[in-house]
């Protein structure tokens, strides 16, 4: 084993043994860790400091409504699939403070937060969760307006991907053409293998800054047949989603359905609780709040994190636009299979499959979505029958 400076587009292997080395190469680049870790009864994303707290030997089971970690069949570090926390909460946080004022004798002073972020290295970003992090660079840093907080934290961040050598009951990635292979944004991406006694990861370096990190890691050069291993791992998750989601023609068919009973019957076993948009790794909506101390003397704007299945988000004079669960459900899954596309030129859903797990009555979406296409193809069948009968 060596430490060269290997280049952008080099594969290499690094012992799991010496993992603790690329946490210390980060920490030396001055990056502040963040990465998974059991916390209670599920996995996290927190600062971390050392191999120890990730995930060791720990997998899970994820199906509608449904989440249990449990051991896994070996010591791999990643070989579970996401759980809740997304990555907007460091990108992005929930709570945010824009600008402050404070009264004084010659009126009021204005202060503008100045959030300087820390430099985080994301330790552990699938597939599915870079390709979210690419949504919401498109929506927040290349639109018409730029989100200048979300670019200051973006700009500073480092990612160690990992490709999935495992699917959950709820990953629906390939269908989303979003994984389980991570296809480029990453500095680092790493394939994790155990094979007869030998724990190692088959490491691609993305950018500059990623071979600078490696260049302070022991390795070498990944040989044919490992790089073949890993390929061959990361090929066979694909055949393992735990769901489907038929997408061709799904765009036209949500804007053809919009008055269908589906989301009458959708809509009585919503709770609009929001769970599924607080657990979506490209969800961004957030409202402003602004707040005042009981003396008057300083007032506070914040920006808050917010969900369209909350009523008070389209509240206008007068009420709510979207007063049932009905319309809150319909606007929520036709915006990011349809509507997404038009204001962003993508989609909004990356096959995570988060909001099946942690919907708390078990509402799939790709189920959802599968019941409408056969429902509407019905109906269209029934329709001609009758023509042709006429």
């Amino acid at each position: 084993m060596h430490a060269t400076r290997p280049m952008p587009g080099d594969t290499v292997l690094l012992y799991a043994a010496d993992l603790q080395l690329l946490f210390d190469a980060l920490h030396r680049h001055g990056y502040h860790t963040i990465g998974p870790t059991v916390q209670g009864e599920m996995v996290i994303y927190t600062e971390i400091q050392r191999v120890s707290e990730l995930p060791a030997g720990w997998s899970d089971e994820q199906k509608a409504g449904a989440y249990r970690l449990r051991q896994g069949d070996g010591d791999a570090y990643f070989g579970f699939t996401p759980a809740a926390h997304t990555w907007k909460n460091w990108l992005r946080p929930a709570s945010e403070r824009l600008w402050s004022a404070e009264q004084t004798a010659e009126g009021y002073t204005l202060a503008v937060a100045e959030n300087e972020p820390p430099n985080y290295a994301f330790i552990g970003v699938r597939a599915c969760e870079l390709r979210a992090i690419q949504i919401q660079d498109r929506v927040l840093l290349h639109g018409a307006y730029v989100d200048a907080e979300y670019q200051a934290r973006r700009e500073r961040t480092f990612v160690v991907a990992v490709n999935c050598t495992r699917a959950g009951g709820a990953c629906f990635c390939v269908s989303m053409d979003a994984g389980p292979q991570v296809a480029n944004g990453y500095d680092l991406a790493l394939t994790e293998l155990e094979e007869k006694g030998d724990h190692f990861f088959v490491v691609e370096v993305g950018t500059l800054a990623g071979a600078g990190v490696m260049a302070d890691v022991p390795h070498r050069p990944a040989t044919e047949d490992e790089r073949e291993q890993a390929d061959c791992a990361v090929a066979a998750v694909a055949a393992q989603m735990g769901r489907t989601l038929e997408t061709d023609g799904l765009q036209e068919l949500l804007y053809r359905s919009l008055e269908h009973p589906i989301w009458t019957e959708i809509g009585e076993r919503c709770l609009t609780c929001g769970n599924c948009t607080m657990v979506c790794p490209t969800c961004f909506c957030a409202t402003v709040e602004d707040v005042t101390d009981l003396s008057g003397q300083t007032a506070e704007r914040w920006r808050r994190s917010d969900s369209c299945f909350t009523s008070n988000f389209s509240y206008i004079y007068g009420g709510s636009v979207r007063a049932s669960a009905r319309s809150r459900y319909r606007q929520w899954l036709t915006h990011k299979l349809a509507t997404w596309y038009d204001q962003f030129g993508t989609s909004g859903c990356v096959g995570c499959g988060r909001c099946i797990t942690w919907c708390p009555v078990g509402i799939e979406l790709t189920q959802e979505v599968a019941r409408l296409q056969r429902l509407t193809r019905d109906e269209t069948s029934a329709t001609e029958q009758e023509r042709s009968t006429a």
